[in-house]
């Protein structure tokens, strides 16, 4: 990057913002240390002490210099999102690593846990983490030490709501509005439930936290243990999908838990602005909102779909139960898995496909697309239609739900949704011909799915993920994990900053 005298405030603005962005991680590490002292996992305490302090030390080097720097403007939140997330991922693979090394001498790591003395799967891990993913470098997660079952889903709860908005939540007082609203934008978030973004960030917690707890107690009733509960809840409601068990929800063999967690996952994909509506009485809301109308029809669209499609194979109880929790899961970019989809059809993987890049509704903590766009893309075709065999100057009204959208505003929305998807699609296809040349044992089907899966932020595998798949494979998906969670545009930004700087 060419750095000049016109760039340097740029870039200590940058800076600053990052040295106050990696300290997350060593609050995580500090909560975290209740656990392995909970559990008598001694070889586990140092390894979250030194990911605190590397934290704190890192923080501390990036922001003391650069803290007098200027406000951050939306060109540097983006920057600073796409940078953040890759040194959040890099620190939040220290416990992998460290552990795997500190249980190996002491004679307790199980081959699971040693998979991640490689740094490379410690990193697929915590950015499958923090991105909400959910694919794993864990071959047997209940093999796992409890301290790192329980990073594994500290991780997805807090990647599901952002690290940047845990930032902002404790440090946003005294930051201006227009530098807090800059940074949380950058993250791919919008939505503002109060016109203050502090309030609105306060109020999302608070959903966030009560929800998680109901869920621990719905599944601890449904007969999870209540281990498994905490840990599950936390995924599920962030949308994350990592597990404490060997073979994800399929391990539990239980009816009442798949149905226990189907609500939870659609929670979990409809935004936060339409659950404090619905806190206030207003059940109507999730019908009435066109976004969250239209995730559950295609949730039920495609329900149906996947069910026809393995009725010959599974019959009609199993088809109805299994393809129901998987297209849900998948839709919402949760990622809990209750069968081998491997052994599916190619149909019904490429259904699956469908919705993971389909994703949730924009606000929540699912990933894809997002509906929204692709409502906007629909509705923008016919519209055009419309306009041309209309009189000319006759005025076509575009519509979301009940809202008329006015013409100008119209083209930017069509606009936005346009860039984002040939953006998705485009990276979806570069993931693909990478993972076709990595791994070419498997089928195309197969690594459609694994890709989408990934930059999906959904966590659903075939099997081609796994510890033993070349290390540019790994790379590779944790770029696409990156890319889907920030939605493309704060990683260009951040390359073209690399080359070209800040302008």
């Amino acid at each position: 990057m060419p750095l000049n005298s016109r760039m340097w405030p740029d870039v200590r603005i940058i800076v600053r913002d990052l040295g106050m962005l990696v300290p997350v991680v060593g609050v995580m590490a500090l909560i975290s240390l209740v656990v392995p002292l909970a559990f008598h996992e001694t070889y586990a305490v140092s390894p979250l002490l030194i990911t605190a302090l590397i934290s704190f030390a890192l923080g501390a080097i990036l922001y003391i210099p650069f803290r007098n720097a200027g406000d951050a403007k939306l060109k540097h939140g983006m920057i600073i999102a796409a940078f953040g997330w890759l040194l959040v991922a890099a620190l939040g693979s220290l416990p992998f690593v460290l552990t795997a090394i500190f249980a190996q001498q002491g004679g307790v790591a199980s081959p699971t846990l040693l998979h991640f003395r490689d740094p490379t799967n410690a990193f697929f891990e915590s950015v499958s983490g923090y991105t909400g993913t959910g694919l794993t470098m864990a071959a047997r997660a209940d093999l796992l030490p409890r301290t790192l079952q329980w990073w594994r889903s500290f991780m997805e709860w807090i990647g599901g709501m952002g690290v940047i908005v845990l930032m902002l939540t404790i440090l946003a007082g005294p930051r201006p509005g227009a530098a807090t609203y800059s940074l949380y934008y950058a993250e791919a978030r919008g939505e503002k439930i109060h016109p203050s973004i502090v309030s609105t960030l306060r109020t999302m917690w608070w959903i966030f936290l009560l929800y998680t707890f109901v869920s621990t107690i719905i599944l601890w009733g449904a007969g999870m243990p209540i281990w498994d509960a905490l840990n599950t809840a936390m995924t599920g409601i962030s949308t994350g999908g990592f597990s404490v068990t060997a073979n994800s929800i399929a391990s539990y063999h239980s009816v009442a838990i798949e149905l226990a967690l189907i609500p939870i996952m659609l929670f979990g994909a409809i935004s936060f602005a339409v659950h404090y509506e619905l806190m206030r009485g207003k059940g109507q809301i999730l019908w009435q909102d066109p976004q969250t109308r239209w995730v559950l029809i295609v949730v039920l669209m495609g329900s149906i779909f996947l069910v026809l499609e393995n009725l010959a194979k599974l019959g009609p109880l199993q088809s109805l139960r299994d393809s129901t929790f998987q297209f849900v899961s998948a839709m919402t970019c949760t990622g809990f898995q209750t069968v081998d989809i491997g052994s599916w059809s190619s149909t019904a993987k490429l259904l699956l496909s469908a919705g993971m890049i389909f994703g949730g509704a924009a606000g929540s903590t699912a990933g894809g697309i997002k509906v929204i766009r692709m409502l906007i893309l629909i509705r923008g075709v016919g519209w055009r239609f419309r306009k041309i065999v209309s009189p000319q100057g006759a005025l076509v009204p575009f519509r979301i739900g009940e809202k008329a959208i006015d013409e100008a505003e119209v083209g930017h929305r069509l606009e936005d949704a346009s860039l984002i998807t040939f953006l998705w699609l485009s990276f979806l296809a570069l993931g693909v011909i990478v993972l076709l040349h990595t791994s070419p044992e498997f089928s195309l089907s197969d690594v459609i799915f694994e890709v989408a899966s990934a930059q999906g932020n959904v966590g659903l595998s075939t099997g081609l993920t796994s510890p033993t798949m070349p290390t540019l494979s790994k790379l590779a998906l944790s770029f696409n994990m990156w890319i889907g969670r920030l939605e493309i545009i704060p990683v260009l930004m951040f390359i073209r900053f690399l080359f070209f700087g800040v302008q």
